[in-house]
């Protein structure tokens, strides 16, 4: 499996800014989907999840209502729409793939979850 992340890039404060994801190499819809983020200096940390059939969606309590996660399984491809961007969303944004259906959504919240990660794409929020 291969994830690209794309859409990384320069915003300003309160501005948005939207990153892609896409799978190669496997069936895109049978995977659940994660975004987590490392700032600088900062642990790896939970964004947001959806599951394979993108019913279901999860937020960290810190993106909530800014941040949605969406996929598009005839592209292969998961989106995390940014918009009220504060500098502190400043960091490099992973996405994450997991073949295994977990019951609990929390499980989607820790990174041992996801078996194939993509290479990161940076955003950096001015103020």
């Amino acid at each position: 499996v291969q994830l690209q992340a794309s859409g990384g890039g320069l915003v300003q404060a309160g501005g948005s800014q939207r990153l892609s994801c896409v799978m190669s190499g496997r069936t895109f819809s049978r995977y659940d989907m994660g975004w987590f983020r490392q700032g600088p200096g900062k642990e790896r940390e939970f964004v947001a999840a959806v599951r394979r059939s993108g019913t279901s969606t999860y937020y960290s309590d810190v993106v909530k209502g800014r941040f949605t996660i969406s996929r598009d399984n005839a592209k292969d491809t998961v989106y995390l729409q940014m918009d009220s961007l504060k500098p502190e969303d400043t960091a490099v944004y992973f996405c994450a793939a997991t073949g295994l259906s977990h019951y609990s959504g929390r499980d989607y919240y820790f990174d041992s979850t996801y078996d194939y990660w993509g290479q990161g794409t940076e955003v950096t929020v001015s103020s």
